[in-house]
């Protein structure tokens, strides 16, 4: 039976951690498209996207 090599094994898992720990510094250094930027609208833009409900009267045909 052979013998574990936990030399290799250690490597391994510190190699892993380096990588991981590398790409969370580039994505915290570099902005990318998958996260909404957040934009604060004034209380013009928000009337400018506000629909007014119509009433029932007027998709109904008159008879």
């Amino acid at each position: 039976m052979a013998t574990p090599n936990y030399a290799f094994e250690k490597r391994q898992r510190d190699l892993a951690k380096k990588q991981k720990k590398e790409e969370k510094r580039k994505r915290k250094t570099t902005p990318s498209d998958d996260q909404p930027q957040v934009v604060e609208e004034t209380d013009d833009q928000t009337a400018a996207h506000a629909v007014e409900p119509q009433s029932d009267d007027d998709d109904k045909p008159s008879t």
